[in-house]
Parts: structure tokens; sequence; C-alpha cells
């Protein structure tokens, strides 16, 4: 399966899905596109994950290589209908890319919290085997505020109404970090404005108590993160 990994920051990578993906046998591209990375025809590749980072969607004008990113993500879930799955900046980039609307949050998510699976999850595969209540790790200022009505909420929080969704088949987006390492708080908090937003929600030393905190919870995160993967892999194989 020739899969496309669209980075926007060299820290946020697919942390522990790397894991899964080698342990599976699958090769992937990486294109860095905050570094200059050109994106590839992506009719070329069966499957596509768009990861976080610190630029904002409706930021066209200082990162030019976000409209063809969004047109490249329009192709490949709109035209393609092929498997994608978006996490952070990439939910958001997937919802902008198909219609919706992506705009500042009122209530920045920062830290261990709670999502909630609507009712459309548990008829859907993507969330079908993790809690209906599942503690995941968030750092967004930006949220998902409305979708277009051929897409389907997945998950919500108190905060944020949209923490998951589904367009058509096989597109998903995920606000919440499903791949986090034990390293992921620790480089994060290196980014100045990752900080900042850490400790506006948590306050100074809050990056310490966040890393202690997801330590303690690791093995339930990743246990959560290997039954997503497993679900979208397996979603993805059938059209491969």
């Amino acid at each position: 399966m020739r899969i496309l990994v669209l980075q926007h920051l060299a820290t946020e990578h697919p942390g522990v899905l790397r894991d899964f993906m080698t342990a599976d046998g699958f090769q992937w591209t990486t294109i860095q596109l905050d570094e200059g990375g050109t994106i590839p025809d992506v009719d070329d590749f069966d499957l596509m994950m768009v990861m976080g980072g610190p630029q904002d969607v409706w930021q066209d004008d200082l990162y030019p290589w976000m409209k063809l990113e969004k047109a490249a993500i329009k192709r490949f879930v709109v035209t393609l209908g092929r498997p994608f799955l978006g996490i952070c900046l990439g939910h958001q980039l997937l919802a902008d890319a198909i219609g919706g609307h992506v705009g500042i949050a009122q209530n920045p998510e920062v830290g261990i919290m709670t999502v909630s699976k609507t009712s459309a999850a548990a008829s859907d595969p993507l969330l079908a085997g993790v809690p209906d209540s599942m503690t995941v790790l968030q750092w967004h200022g930006a949220e998902v505020s409305a979708l277009p009505p051929d897409a389907t909420i997945l998950a919500q929080s108190p905060r944020c109404a949209i923490q998951a969704f589904r367009y058509g088949q096989h597109a998903y987006g995920v606000q919440f970090h499903i791949e986090i390492t034990g390293e992921t708080v620790g480089d994060w908090a290196a980014v100045p404005s990752y900080l900042a937003a850490l400790e506006a929600q948590l306050g100074p030393g809050g990056a310490d108590a966040l890393q202690r905190d997801v330590a303690a919870q690791l093995a339930s995160f990743n246990r959560d993160a290997k039954v997503i993967y497993n679900a979208f892999m397996a979603l993805a194989r059938q059209t491969a």
C-alpha cells in the first residue's frame, strides 16, 4: 500500500503510528511542507495521512503551499474517494477542503481531556472499538465549527462539538492526538507557540505536569491508537 504523509512541523509526525506501520511492513513517503517539500501526484497513493502543525487553515497568504495542500486533499478524498486520516491541523484541513468551516476555538483545549462518541460512531468502523468516553491528549487553539451535510460527526467534547468526523466512506479527521509517544510533550513544549498555549491553559510549569500525566497513561493512549489504526488500515486495505 502506497502511503503519503504530509507534515507541517518536524516534531508533528505520525508518532506511534509509525511503529504500527513499520510492524505491518508498510513504507511511506513523508513530505515536510514547512521546509519546502513538494506534494507529489496524489493519484499515485492509496492512503494519505495529514498531521498537525502550528499553522492555521486560513493562513494561505503566509503559507502559499497550503492552497496546494488543500487542493491535494480535496482531490484525494472527493474526486478519488481514497482513505484519508487527518490529525489536529490535518482534521481541520480536511474540513476546509470539503467545504466546512474552521475558526479560532472559543475554548482552546490543551491537556488530557475526554471526548465522547456520538450515536453515529456506534456503526462507524473507525471508533467502534474504543470506549464511548475516551481519554485523549488535546493541544489546539482552532477548531472545526461546521461541516457540510454529507459529513458525519463521530465524537465531541464539552468545549468542541466536532472532535472527529467522517466524510464519504474512507476520509476521517480527529482533533485529538492519537499518535502520541513518550517524547511528544517534551518535543512540542520546545516550540514557543505550543508552550505558550500550554501555559495559558495549565499555568507555568504545566509542561512538566502534563509530561508526567501523559507518561502515566501512555499505555492506554497507545492501546486506543492501535485500535483506531487497525480499523483505519482495514478500511484502507479494502480499497487499495
